[in-house]
């Protein structure tokens, strides 16, 4: 975030976008604590996870040089913070239960065109603009290699079905978010706005699957 986004986005705090932050907080501690308790990263996308640590740094690279408050430092050191603890768990702690075998998403394909339309589509070309747009675009679509890798395998684990649900969640309230503020407050965001709508899109499918089967107490399978 810029300064002028980061104190706008305090000052128009809402109910839907704090929901939304609680439903990402919730989506990655039931991650960090999947793989902690199981000791094993099996049927999670590791690409997915590197994509989501690339969004957080390229958009909270000030950190360091912009201070609004606690609660947005905070939260910007735990995105972080947590995006780099999954990856060391995946790629090194727990490497021998990383499934690369089906992790098989070509992200080249996702983070080339996204740099170009980072460039080309932004509200003000500079540095930290085109950083934060490049994040927005990326998260938009950075859960793909874990969808696709759920699609070769056929399943999902519970938890990681609660974990993609929360995450799904997260996006879905903020949607809500931006309906609320335009009404109220008259301001939007077409960026973030169409990519939240886009990543939404993404989730419809395993949102139907996780009312359907989790919800019931089944296991996630996809039809052969």
């Amino acid at each position: 975030f810029t300064s002028t986004r980061d104190k706008n986005l305090l000052a128009k705090m809402n109910i839907f976008r704090l929901l939304g932050d609680v439903s990402h907080l919730l989506a990655i501690i039931i991650l960090l604590l999947k793989i902690w308790k199981t000791r094993s990263c099996a049927g999670i996308s590791g690409k997915s996870q590197v994509l989501f640590l690339i969004v957080f740094v390229s958009r909270y690279l000030d950190l360091v040089t912009n201070f609004v408050s606690v609660y947005n430092t905070t939260m910007k050191m735990f995105f972080i913070a947590s995006a780099a603890g999954t990856v060391y768990l995946m790629f090194i702690k727990f490497k021998a239960t990383y499934d690369g075998n089906h992790d098989t998403f070509r992200v080249e394909f996702l983070l080339g065109p996204i740099a170009i339309l980072a460039l080309v589509l932004n509200h003000e070309f500079s540095v930290m603009e085109i950083l934060w747009t490049f994040s927005i675009y990326l998260e938009s679509v950075a859960i793909l290699p874990q969808l696709f890798m759920v699609s070769k395998t056929g399943e999902a684990e519970t938890i990681t079905s609660h974990y993609l649900f929360a995450l799904g969640s997260y996006r879905a309230l903020y949607i809500f978010n931006w309906v609320y503020r335009y009404h109220f407050e008259g301001f939007y965001d077409i960026i973030a706005i169409v990519a939240g709508i886009v990543q939404t899109v993404l989730y419809c499918d395993f949102f139907y699957l996780y009312v359907t089967k989790v919800m019931a107490g089944k296991k996630i399978v996809l039809p052969a």
